[in-house]
């Protein structure tokens, strides 16, 4: 994977020595709903090889904001939905909280914001009522340590918080939002010189609309484009769309000037059958075409001298979190800190792919197309069931006993004198199990998981023999 690491190395090297200027701004959200995730010293190591200096939490693990330290590495934490009705009611509550998560671990953690609850507008708990106030007591702690000036406040809203997006000159927030809710933040944002959060994902609106949205149009690649029947305006994009039409939203109830930061963006590379787009090649087409706009410096349409400032979503897969496939598939690197996909990046030349650059060097076992010849494993939209080296050997064991017994994964080619026997190593063996049993399942969704024994790659593993469907031993 040596290769695999140093274009990723590369990519993220341009991005923030490019991106930092008077460009936009890119970062990486670090979700942690996972039972096979490296260290958080790992995390902090894996972030600056890569050169990514700005990361987004989801709390305040004390373990991650110690171990981001003397990092440079600028962090986005997170206060939970569930203590929106105390900070509402209590300031010091609030007090408590900033002291013991935030003046703790600053300046040594460059903590630059708290983002208060996350898509608290969709929370069934309803804690809309509770979030304005919450967020001010957090500011008002934040001034009483003396933090304000260098920490901001806001909260991430989804794009369901819209009424209207289409076409985006008519966007408009929802109308129970607006007076309770919506106007009082934004207020709030303007009067502490912060920004709103959002979390735009053009791949919900393809997954649904894909008879009626271009996916070239959802990846930023070459299309006709739209023109916005209400303005005039063109779009080439669809992530450029759903901003506008945050910003008309914002602009109809006369808060056009409020920044905006989108907190979380993102394209799955493995998703159930009904989730139209998901893979690992338009996830790195969405995902490298997205950072070439960021770089580009300009803004959307309706706000063109606004560079773009994004998290992407997200660093790892995650393979606890519920819902459909795709939820646990968003990452940019598997748990063993491998890349899932090649992105696309752009050169010092200016030019940029729209899909996976080739990795020449890497091995890459043929796949049976069915159609009578062999094709790549990204032609074919392959995946591979692969061990958890951070499983444990007990976890490993067991998981093997299933897949070669119960679960009747063709196990011969591993015994000992056997074609597959070498490498002789406990990972090795059960990678083989494993991914036997995943293909007889025909990939389906929970047959690669094995209790966080497993996980799914979409790259076929060189470091040790692997199964195809259709052939019980490549090695």
């Amino acid at each position: 994977m040596a290769t695999l690491a140093a274009f990723s190395s590369f990519f993220f090297f341009f991005l923030v020595t490019f991106a930092f200027a008077d460009t936009g701004k890119v970062g990486i959200n670090y979700g942690r709903v996972a039972n096979n995730l490296p260290s958080p010293e790992k995390v902090v190591e894996l972030l600056k090889s890569q050169r990514i200096d700005r990361v987004k939490t989801y709390d305040t693990d004390s373990a991650v904001l110690a171990a981001l330290a003397n990092s440079d590495i600028s962090v986005v934490v997170a206060f939970p939905n569930e203590e929106l009705s105390k900070a509402a009611a209590d300031q010091s509550f609030t007090d408590n909280w900033v002291q013991a998560n935030i003046s703790k671990y600053y300046p040594a953690t460059k903590i630059e914001a708290v983002a208060v609850g996350n898509e608290v507008f969709a929370d069934p708990k309803n804690t809309t009522p509770f979030l304005v106030p919450a967020m001010k007591n957090v500011y008002n702690s934040l001034v009483k340590y003396k933090l304000d000036s260098n920490v901001k406040v806001s909260s991430p809203i989804a794009l369901g918080a819209l009424q209207n997006s289409y076409p985006p000159s008519s966007g408009s927030f929802k109308s129970d939002l607006i007076e309770p809710a919506l106007k009082p933040m934004l207020e709030f944002l303007r009067k502490t010189s912060s920004y709103l959060m959002v979390n735009a994902y053009p791949f919900f609106a393809y997954s649904a609309n894909a008879d009626k949205i271009s996916l070239d149009y959802a990846l930023f690649r070459d299309n006709p484009g739209q023109v916005d029947s209400g303005n005039g305006l063109k779009y080439t994009n669809l992530f450029d769309a759903q901003l506008d039409a945050v910003f008309a939203a914002m602009s109809a109830i006369s808060y056009n000037d409020v920044k905006v930061v989108v907190t979380e963006t993102g394209w799955p590379s493995v998703g159930d059958e009904n989730e139209a787009g998901a893979g690992a090649a338009n996830a790195a087409a969405y995902n490298g075409n997205l950072v070439r706009r960021v770089l580009s410096g300009s803004g959307t349409p309706l706000r063109p001298k606004d560079p773009l400032n994004v998290y992407l979503f997200a660093l790892f897969n995650e393979n606890q979190k519920p819902g459909p496939t795709s939820e646990r598939n968003y990452g940019l690197f598997y748990p063993n800190e491998q890349t899932v996909y090649d992105s696309p990046f752009v050169s010092t030349s200016g030019n940029s792919s729209s899909t996976p650059a080739a990795n020449k060097s890497k091995t890459q076992v043929p796949v049976s197309g069915g159609g009578g010849g062999d094709v790549s494993p990204s032609a074919a939209g392959q995946t591979w069931c692969v061990a958890n080296a951070n499983a444990g050997e007990k976890k490993l064991q067991a998981a093997i006993d299933y897949a070669c017994g119960e679960g009747g994964a063709d196990c011969r080619p591993i015994q000992e004198g056997a074609t597959c026997y070498d490498p002789n190593t406990l990972e090795a063996h059960a990678s083989y199990a494993f991914n036997s049993y995943y293909q007889k399942q025909v990939r389906k969704a929970g047959s690669c998981d094995f209790g966080g024994a497993a996980y799914v790659v979409t790259q076929a593993p060189s470091k040790y023999p692997i199964p195809s469907p259709n052939s019980n031993l490549l090695c």
